[in-house]
C-alpha cells in the first residue's frame, strides 16, 4: 500500500476527531451538569437532560464552525495537492 495514502487516511481520522471534539466535550459537560442537577432535585424527565445537551452542542458547533471549516479546507488542500504532485 502506498505510504502517502496511509498518511492521508491516517490525517482523515485525526480531523475527523479533533473537529468532532468540541460538540463531543460540550455534550459531556452539559449531560454531566444536567444529571448532576436532577439527582439532586430527583426530577427525572427525559427532556430535562436532552434538551441542555442540544443546546450546547448546537453552541459549541457554532462556535467551533470557522475554526473546524479551516481545518477542514487545510486537510482538502493538502489532499489536493497530494494529489497533484502523484506520477500518472
Amino acid at each position: 500500500m502506498d505510504p502517502s495514502l496511509l498518511s492521508a487516511g491516517r490525517e482523515a481520522l485525526l480531523v475527523a476527531l479533533t473537529v468532532s471534539a468540541p460538540p463531543l466535550a460540550a455534550a459531556l459537560v452539559a449531560g454531566l451538569i444536567s444529571g448532576a442537577l436532577q439527582a439532586a432535585t430527583q426530577i427525572q424527565d427525559h427532556s430535562l437532560g436532552a434538551v441542555p445537551r442540544l443546546v450546547a452542542v448546537l453552541a459549541a458547533t457554532g462556535l467551533a464552525a470557522p475554526w473546524a471549516a479551516a481545518r477542514l479546507a487545510r486537510f482538502g488542500q493538502g489532499c489536493l495537492d497530494a494529489a497533484l504532485r502523484l506520477p500518472p
